[in-house]
């Protein structure tokens, strides 16, 4: 599961790793990005573009949008198939730029310990994403997105048991491009090398939404 992420570089530099014209109303530099937000997401429509969507993917057939509090996340496994999910996985994939996520890691009795994972870097990422449109009873268009998720690697697997879809950066456009073939888009989706990650004890005030700010990922001794 990935259910909190951070997105803190500056706007042009999220342009220049993504080739994009940055939209700064989505770039405010955020620390505990959580569902039901609005989040930046890039996809090919008759251009590569940055849009807006909500965390919480409604489908286009949903009867009620409140399907999307549960559908944050989406198992690579069942993307082609799942209702859900199947029509935007055809035909809207999107990134969603990140520089970090949040997992929990269970401690025993203990309260979970909240890990920061980052590139060794420190640099941007790209989630392998879904984007959908939604229409309201009135007819409004909400458009909303959910981030895949895959079997953990190593680092993660000591976590949890799954693990955000990482896209390699050669993997990116073809991710976004329509004209990409279902088997090589499922070949995408596959846990991200451990040696380029580490995991870092962080507080507990990430638990809350409410708390935004760079002191949510500096390191602390695990508690």
């Amino acid at each position: 599961m990935c259910g909190r992420y951070t997105l803190h570089h500056k706007p042009e530099e999220i342009e220049e790793r993504f080739d994009v014209d940055a939209v700064e109303e989505f770039l405010a530099p955020r620390y505990n990005i959580a569902p039901s937000q609005i989040i930046p997401v890039i996809r090919q429509t008759q251009s590569r573009e940055m849009a807006g969507c909500k965390w919480g993917l409604i489908p286009f057939w949903a009867k009620d949008p409140k399907i999307g509090n549960n559908l944050i996340n989406a198992k690579a496994e069942t993307i082609a198939e799942k209702p859900s999910f199947k029509r935007a996985f055809a035909k809207r994939r999107c990134l969603i730029p990140a520089d970090g996520f949040y997992e929990w890691q269970k401690r025993g009795k203990a309260p979970s310990q909240p890990m920061y994972i980052r590139r060794r870097d420190g640099g941007l990422f790209a989630f392998a994403g879904l984007w959908e449109e939604w229409k309201s009873p009135e007819g409004e268009p909400i458009e909303t997105c959910t981030i895949i998720t895959v079997e953990p690697n190593e680092l993660l697997s000591k976590i949890h048991n799954r693990m955000a879809a990482i896209l390699r950066p050669g993997d990116e456009a073809a991710w976004i491009d329509p004209k990409s073939g279902v088997d090589d888009l499922l070949q995408m989706l596959r846990p991200y090398d451990s040696d380029e990650l580490e995991a870092i004890p962080v507080s507990r005030a990430v638990n809350s939404p409410a708390h935004d700010s760079a002191a949510l990922i500096a390191p602390i001794e695990a508690e």
